[in-house]
């Protein structure tokens, strides 16, 4: 029966696990846990292909304790009740140790109904997430449990895993094995830091040698075969749909043309166009804003224009969008004074509107004929001194003018205008 590398070689003890030293190199909590042997209720949460599965095993063979595995996107109720019946008996006399992968697909009933066994130690849940557990997880499973985060990892350390895998293979063969100048560095950078997507491409290399072959040399253009477009990770509903989004605005905020443009890449290379559009305009708005309002309409032309062009076209107008606003002024005074507005609001504060900002055809239902509204228009600057926040607010400040040459130049006029009729 077929064995993918990546099971055959799965490491059998916490020395040969790579790129987690922070939780499991030498002193490291979760290395202390294991070798102690108490384990308790633990999710494991982070990128595929790091290495959760396999510690997992190493804590079932260090505590002696039978372990079943279970995938929350194909089992049920019905399995984890098949489990419980074996509580007690001679096939698990000192409890189960579950590990579930994807935790994140079971719903909250699914989810509770492990509690009362992980409650009273019959079963020890060792659960797996690439997802956010904190979102995804029932609080109750999370309160039981402690939360150990695995690392996306390096290039370094995947190159470390494929030289062993390429040993094994070579040696199980009967192969010499060479590989040309940065053939194993590039697939170590191109997997995304998904080891098992590394070892795939090392398998299929192995694969692909003539029957009766020797020797093998791993080229560079046989890797870049194997590899192409493997680095990608994104999926539109999870975690690094929304990382990315935020990384791209968060390099805008920062006046980062080259993190801008690398992180609308990898928008544009999932196929991701109309989340990078939508974002890019809210940035438009939220970030650069009154610095300088006229990139509002800016990036809504270049985004309509990306819309009716498609790809590859489309990355032409979208990479001048986000680097103008990468290298534009910056203000978010619009939006933060709105934002407090709201916050008043939502406090129940305003009360009614003063008389004389009311729909002038208020005047015909009630006995004030005269409003007293004051036409701006007709004084001297098109302003006039009167009350136009609620009585219960008068004396608010909600918008400051931030320190762009745009929204300064407004308030020296504004200062002056005032100043003359105050």
């Amino acid at each position: 029966m077929y064995q993918p590398l990546a099971d055959l070689i799965r490491p059998k003890t916490l020395d040969d696990v790579v790129g987690q030293e922070h939780i499991l190199g030498e002193g490291a909590i979760l290395r202390r846990l294991i070798d102690s042997g108490n384990i308790p209720n633990l999710i494991f949460y982070g990128p595929s292909g790091t290495g959760k599965t396999t510690v997992a095993n190493i804590i079932a063979e260090k505590t002696q304790r039978r372990l079943y595995r279970l995938n929350a996107t194909t089992a049920s109720t019905a399995d984890i009740k098949e489990i419980v019946s074996e509580l007690d008996t001679f096939l698990a006399p000192n409890g189960v140790l579950l590990y579930l992968d994807e935790i994140q697909s079971f719903n909250k009933k699914q989810q509770q109904s492990l509690l009362e066994h992980i409650e009273n130690g019959k079963i020890t849940l060792i659960a797996s997430t690439t997802e956010n557990p904190y979102f995804y997880i029932f609080n109750a499973i999370l309160s039981r449990s402690t939360i150990f985060e695995f690392k996306q990892l390096t290039p370094q350390a995947v190159k470390q895993a494929m030289e062993r895998a390429v040993c094994y293979l070579a040696e199980r063969n009967a192969l010499t094995v060479t590989a040309e100048d940065g053939a194993l560095d590039y697939a170590a950078s191109s997997c995304g830091g998904d080891l098992r997507k590394a070892l795939n491409a090392i398998e299929v290399l192995f694969s692909a040698a003539p029957p009766k072959a020797t020797t093998l040399n791993l080229t560079m253009a046989d890797m870049v075969a194997v590899t192409q477009r493997s680095s990608m990770r994104y999926d539109r509903d999870g975690d690094n749909h929304y990382d990315l989004l935020s990384a791209l605005q968060k390099s805008i905020r920062g006046s980062d043309p080259d993190a801008a443009c690398h992180y609308l890449a990898r928008l544009l290379e999932a196929g991701d166009m109309i989340s990078a559009c939508r974002r890019l305009m809210v940035i438009a708005a939220e970030d650069i804003g009154l610095a300088y309002p006229q990139i509002i309409p800016i990036v809504k032309a270049c985004v309509d224009m990306a819309h009716m062009l498609g790809m590859p076209e489309a990355r032409i107008p979208l990479g001048d969008a986000a680097v103008l606003m990468a290298t534009s002024p910056k203000s978010n005074s619009g939006h933060i004074a709105l934002d407090l507005a709201l916050d008043d609001v939502r406090k129940g504060k305003g009360g009614t509107f003063p008389r004389h900002l009311q729909n002038v055809h208020a005047d015909t239902y009630t006995m004030e004929r005269k409003q007293g509204y004051l036409y701006p228009h007709d004084f001297p600057g098109h302003w006039v001194q009167q009350q136009y926040l609620p009585d219960d607010l008068v004396g608010t400040t909600y918008y400051t003018y931030a320190a762009n040459k745009l929204e300064q130049a407004a308030k020296r006029y504004w200062e002056e205008i005032k100043g003359k009729k105050e």
